[in-house]
């Protein structure tokens, strides 16, 4: 191929600090087997765009019925004030100790079997809580909290077995693009959530201290219920349109491996488990720790953004300021920015790519922390700015954050199948999961150093 070619003559050239792909008893493929090369396909694509969004739409189900629990807890001042952070930190630890756990269990996965556990698990998860917001609406706090919290696990649990075996599964096809369609799947996940919230607002202002007294308990409830059902339908539909790509994915593996199967194997599955290669994290680790520690830093550093976005108000009075500039809607406006940057940043990969250049990734990674001080510039609390504009907030922080991190994150997620052995593509993919989310762990823990400014 002419991606490898390319690879091998640049490492050659200048990356000898940069050594990931091959040893001395690995022999090179010919080059008449460019014509085994998986065709793209547009389908699979979009499929994988589907499995991308319903991997984050779960949990921005949960930000989105933010206010509905605040109301479910507002009898407890305990769990009123620590339920957000109880379920950031059972999301992200339980993520992280499934992806631990399966990126070791390589030999005997099934990879599709994790992607339709997680969704089903979706389904039945984001069930229980559409019918707990019309039934047993009496019980306690604590308990309902009890509960909340548990239904967060196994939706973390899931998030683990979709992110393993959805950028897993992608590897096996040997086609950069369709890591880079579930990246772009995640980024819409995040848009849409924050521009219905925009719309919500200025479509229905939220009401003074009176009327909001006078909303009835039913109201809210269908609010949560339209969130949780639409979690539902979502994991509904990547179920359905995840089984034309299994069919697929079989019938390559069919016309990889036709010679095994006809002489000793019994299934498509035994006899992608017999060539598929087991990797340990150590051996993966020493052939892509650039390109692992760059989306590890991506995440790291972005996690700082969800803790300073509602503290930025509009630098127009309220008093003064239009629907758009009044807080209820510029902080989710904020969100929507930073949503849509990452959204368009998810693509730019299929255009402009620094694959080969895995250090230039690292060191990109590092750089992003420079967008962080730009926050102190803007309009904290209301107590004014050091740069008094709205654009400069929206369009210059905001916004290219949101490209850096979805351009670092989709390039990083692409290259890791380049720096690998053909058979190694698949568990470098669950290591990359692994390693994106552990960024995500430890940006969370780090960003309560931010919480106070």
């Amino acid at each position: 191929m002419d991606r490898l070619r390319s690879l091998f003559r640049k490492r050659e050239a200048d990356e000898q600090e940069y050594r990931p792909l091959y040893g001395e008893n690995v022999v090179l493929e010919p080059e008449s087997d460019d014509e085994n090369e998986v065709p793209f396909s547009w389908v699979v694509y979009g499929v994988f765009v589907v499995l991308g969004i319903a991997m984050l739409w779960a949990w921005n189900m949960f930000l989105a019925a933010a206010p509905y629990f605040q109301h479910r807890f507002q009898t407890n001042e305990w769990a009123l004030r620590n339920f957000q952070s109880a379920i950031l930190s059972v999301s992200t630890l339980t993520s992280l100790g499934g992806l631990t756990f399966l990126a070791n269990k390589q030999h005997s996965a099934s990879y599709p079997f994790r992607i339709n556990s997680a969704l089903y698990i979706n389904v039945v998860v984001f069930a229980l809580l559409t019918l707990s917001s019309k039934v047993f609406l009496d019980v306690a706090s604590t308990t309902y909290l009890v509960f909340l919290l548990v239904m967060v696990a196994l939706t973390a649990w899931a998030s683990g077995l979709m992110q393993n075996g959805a950028f897993a599964f992608a590897g096996s096809f040997g086609r950069p693009e369709y890591m880079q369609a579930i990246m772009a799947g995640q980024g819409v996940a995040g848009v849409l959530p924050s521009l219905v919230q925009v719309i919500s607002v200025l479509v229905a202002p939220p009401p003074d201290a009176v009327s909001e007294a006078e909303t009835t308990e039913s109201e809210k409830a269908t609010a949560a219920f339209i969130y949780f059902l639409t979690a539902v339908a979502m994991s509904i539909v990547a179920l359905f349109a995840f089984i034309p790509l299994v069919r697929r994915h079989n019938s390559m593996i069919e016309s990889r491996m036709a010679e095994t199967l006809a002489a000793s194997m019994t299934s498509i599955e035994e006899a992608e488990r017999e060539a598929r290669k087991v990797v340990s994290m150590g051996k993966l680790f020493g052939k892509l720790y650039w390109v692992s520690g760059g989306v590890f830093l991506c995440f790291a550093v972005t996690m700082f953004f969800p803790v300073l976005t509602p503290k930025i108000l509009s630098v127009t009075p309220p008093e003064d300021a239009n629907a758009l500039l009044q807080p209820a809607v510029f902080i989710p406006l904020g969100f929507f920015f930073w949503n849509l940057g990452d959204m368009m940043g998810r693509a730019v990969p299929l255009i402009i790519s620094f694959r080969q250049r895995p250090v230039a990734l690292f060191a990109f990674g590092i750089a992003r922390s420079v967008f962080l001080p730009l926050y102190l510039l803007c309009n904290l609390h209301g107590r004014g700015a050091v740069i008094s504009s709205d654009f400069f907030y929206l369009f210059l922080v905001q916004l290219p954050f949101g490209v850096t991190n979805g351009w670092l994150a989709s390039d990083c997620m692409m290259a890791a199948g380049e720096w690998v052995d053909d058979n190694e593509r698949e568990a470098s993919g669950g290591f990359m999961a692994l390693c994106l989310v552990a960024g995500l762990a430890f940006g969370s823990l780090l960003s309560f150093t931010a919480a106070g400014i």
